[in-house]
């Protein structure tokens, strides 16, 4: 190496150690320190590498994951939970967000820098302000039960009904559901679906991550070329086949990116639930995020919070390698190629 590049990469080292060691010291360490939290009896006292603490191996995973007890069971029930609220929200949010961008990026509309503010401004509110709002107006005297009861539905306890919305109403499981387990509840409850507390989360994050990946699309569809999409017109190609051939395609990138955050945000949900129900009614709104905080910080299981942290980013991960490969590249159809190479002329 010349003494030219040694002088290069000298000072792009000297120019990056600051970052190395702020994430170094605040990101890497504290990882390791869980890890070993994960796998250790350590009680919360004193330091986590003290002699008093024991090496225990896979016990904590092994309590959460088959051991039969209370904490296997609650696990399962937060699992199910998250399953359930990263179904809905991350489709849900991804359209919505989708669909706003489209609106707003279209030339007829009027008004759209007031249009874009209003659908953003959710994004930037409060989390734990507009939870406590959001659950005053499902509240027994909130705006959602007067409504409701203006159609001939009534009820005040509602939002406390802890049955699935697909099982609310029904009678017995069937018993090929009841008797088989997983991870400490039956599949029938597995298959229950979100409670309504539950699902007036999910509409709650629906409302207020829309906007920000609205930006995202809307930043994407500003960058694209006109001309493929005229190319396809001239064709006689209609406006959702230019969408689902054209548009959306190019899009895929900033898709990626929007069903990732989506898919790491939602299964990290946890101060709607802190500041909202904290689980209840009957776990049906517990989270794996807020199981883990209550196990190390209320129960003193320290390790058995580090552990579930810990299962819950390889869940993170696993989502989003799948992901990747759906969203992978695929040959480029005759009919797109040709309109590519119409709108590349042009």
């Amino acid at each position: 190496m010349s003494r030219k590049n040694r002088a290069e990469a000298v000072s792009g080292w000297l120019f990056t150690a600051p970052t190395i060691i702020v994430l170094g010291l605040f990101l890497a360490v504290p990882v390791l320190m869980a890890a070993w939290v994960s796998v250790s009896d350590w009680r919360g006292v004193g330091s986590p590498f003290s002699s008093g603490v024991s090496f225990v191996g896979g016990q904590n995973y092994a309590k959460i994951l088959g051991g039969g007890g209370l904490d296997e069971q609650n696990f399962g029930t937060a699992l199910r939970n998250n399953l359930w609220y990263v179904v809905f929200v991350v489709p849900l949010q991804t359209a919505v967000a989708l669909g706003l961008a489209l609106l707003v990026n279209g030339r007829a509309l009027r008004g759209r820098g007031f249009f874009r503010t209003a659908f953003y401004f959710p994004s930037v509110t409060s989390s734990v302000a507009i939870t406590v709002l959001w659950l005053f107006l499902f509240s027994s005297t909130g705006a959602v039960n007067t409504i409701i009861g203006w159609i001939g539905v009534h009820g005040p306890n509602w939002f406390n009904e802890p049955t699935g919305l697909f099982h609310l109403g029904a009678g017995n499981p069937p018993a090929v559901l009841a008797d088989h387990t997983m991870l400490g509840i039956s599949w029938w409850e597995w298959l229950s679906g979100p409670s309504v507390a539950m699902t007036a989360f999910i509409l709650l994050a629906v409302f207020t991550t829309s906007g920000t990946f609205m930006l995202l699309f809307l930043a994407a569809l500003q960058n694209l070329s006109p001309d493929i999409d005229e190319a396809a017109m001239i064709d006689g190609a209609g406006a959702w086949t230019r969408f689902w051939r054209i548009t959306l395609p190019q899009l895929r990138p900033t898709l990626f990116t929007v069903l990732t955050l989506g898919l790491i945000g939602t299964w990290q949900v946890f101060d709607q639930i802190y500041t909202g129900t904290k689980g209840a009614p009957a776990n049906t709104t517990l989270t794996p995020a807020y199981l883990s905080y209550t196990s190390a910080f209320q129960s003193q299981q320290w390790g058995v919070g580090a552990a579930i942290a810990f299962i819950l980013f390889g869940i993170i991960v696993v989502f989003t390698l799948l992901q990747r490969w759906a969203l992978r590249e695929r040959p480029v159809s005759r009919r797109r190629m040709r309109w590519i190479e119409k709108g590349s002329v042009r």
